[in-house]
């Protein structure tokens, strides 16, 4: 796949990011696209944080991918910093283009570039052609992950 572009998402991006994020059954139940201030604010301090990195890909001018990633410094494992990859989502139409490939393995490259030792992801356990995917990129499903809902 050779015509598309990745680059920092901007506020106009909104709309694009939001229908990816609710374009499956899991986003269809949590997302709400006719309302954008939440997610307005959201990106608002995504942007101020330099440890956060929100992604888009673009085919054609137009936003079909788009993950987080984010860093994470620590000091488990002699003071590693973290990638975390989050919200990958490629739309439906670019499903099974090599899109998606590109996208984590551009997100990868960029961890790699900002210093992060280690990439890490959660999946919902009921993504199973997800955890395939991320198994053909090279990812072990090395941790049992867990999640408290705070509202």
């Amino acid at each position: 796949m050779s015509d598309h572009s990745f680059r920092t998402a901007a506020a106009e991006d909104l709309p694009a990011i939001v229908a990816l994020l609710a374009d499956d059954p899991l986003g269809a139940l949590r997302e709400s696209p006719e309302d954008l201030a939440p997610y307005r604010a959201a990106y608002a301090r995504i942007a101020a944080d330099p440890g956060q990195h929100l992604l888009v890909a673009e085919r054609d001018g137009q936003v079909v991918g788009t993950l987080q990633l984010t860093l994470i410094p620590g000091l488990a494992r002699q003071g590693s910093t973290r990638a975390l990859i989050e919200a990958v989502r490629v739309g439906s139409a670019e499903r099974g283009s090599g899109l998606g490939t590109a996208l984590v393995t551009h997100a990868v490259e960029e961890a790699r570039r900002l210093g992060a030792d280690l990439v890490q992801l959660t999946s919902d356990a009921s993504r199973t052609d997800a955890h395939r995917f991320y198994e053909r990129l090279g990812f072990t499903a090395s941790h049992l992950g867990f999640k408290l809902n705070l509202r």
